[in-house]
């Protein structure tokens, strides 16, 4: 196993659970010496390499069965790994939660599977615990042709997850409808019972809205988040303001800015959180089923998760092509790590 991007905040926790777990993966990533000082801290071999020299990902790829691709944003870095990887026969994995990379992925199902390649994005908490929940309701109600998920994320984010949520400000809420992905011009929004009742919820364009078509083949599919205050502006906010967002000059500034954060959740923070995701489905009958799942703070699940991931694909136990993880392990996989809880909560027809 190698671990790209190891250097990184969530990588680096994927490196380092990978100790707990008494593995050895190779750490990589662009910098020679940040990657350097962590194998060496860990007591693992390193390698240095940019995605933009294809000859050199390829090269840096001998004797590597899978990568954990865990370097973001991964509208950037995904091709170019998954390129690699298919070229070179290696298994792919990343913790992306980016819908047009889900979509980019699946479409290479047919040329991995010659390749003898497994393409399994989503690994982390971007989509693993939804995923499986979104299967969880689907064998609940077979004939449901409506999901929606509500997410109420941790606290705090990476500075990677936040470059990548600044990417998508300007863009519309993208949902499934009919099985096929369109955007919402503006973010709808919804009241879902997270456990204390009816909260204020944003739609977002999550990436469940590629994953649990493929892992439930429901033809409509929306995800939202427990508002913030933030959330509830941006949502009455005026198109022309989201769309200022999307300018290069918009951008750079609110990048920088990101740059002064802190690099992600501290141990503490990761110990003590927590996080919560709902998930909901509707038939065409009037029956509805609800289903909800507690998990350990994100980034501390992400890390686990990924390398659980990694670890059975290097073992051999999913076959080549495109994955989501509840197609590949199952509705119960998430059940696996510690802290997370699953509670069917309803089944009854619609009043």
């Amino acid at each position: 196993m190698l671990i790209y991007g190891a250097n990184g905040y969530t990588g680096r926790l994927a490196a380092q659970h990978a100790v707990e777990r008494g593995l050895r993966p190779v750490l990589a990533g662009r910098s020679t010496a940040e990657v350097r000082a962590l194998a060496d801290e860990l007591g693992f071999e390193w390698r240095a390499f940019p995605l933009d020299n294809p000859a050199a990902v390829r090269e840096a790829l001998d004797g590597i069965t899978a990568v954990l691709h865990a370097a973001g944003p991964f509208s950037a870095t995904s091709k170019p790994m998954a390129d690699a990887c298919i070229a070179t026969g290696t298994h792919y994995i990343d913790i992306t939660g980016e819908i047009p990379v889900f979509e980019s992925l699946a479409a290479r199902d047919a040329e991995a599977r010659d390749a003898g390649t497994v393409l399994l994005p989503g690994a982390g908490f971007d989509v693993a615990p939804s995923d499986c929940l979104a299967a969880h309701v689907k064998q609940r109600l077979p004939s449901a042709t409506r999901l929606r998920l509500g997410i109420q994320p941790g606290r705090s984010v990476s500075r990677g997850t936040a470059r990548t949520m600044i990417e998508g400000a300007a863009r519309g809420t993208a949902v499934r409808r009919n099985g096929r992905i369109v955007e919402l011009a503006e973010m709808p929004t919804a009241s879902i019972d997270f456990g204390d009742g009816p909260r204020p919820s944003v739609g977002v364009g999550w990436g469940d809205v590629a994953t649990a078509w493929r892992s439930t083949r429901i033809p409509d599919i929306s995800v939202y988040f427990r508002a913030t205050r933030a959330m509830r502006a941006a949502a009455r906010a005026p198109r022309l303001m989201r769309n200022l967002l999307g300018t290069s000059a918009a951008q750079h500034v609110m990048k920088r800015l990101i740059d002064r954060m802190p690099p992600g959740p501290d141990a503490e923070q990761r110990a003590r959180g927590s996080a919560l995701v709902v998930a909901e489905a509707w038939d065409d009958a009037g029956l509805r089923v609800m289903s909800r799942l507690e998990t350990m703070e994100p980034y501390a699940l992400t890390a686990r998760t990924a390398v659980e991931v990694a670890r059975r694909v290097v073992a051999g136990e999913v076959v080549a092509g495109f994955h989501t993880p509840a197609s590949a392990f199952g509705a119960d996989f998430i059940l696996e790590f510690d802290r997370s809880l699953r509670t069917d909560v309803q089944t009854r027809p619609i009043s």
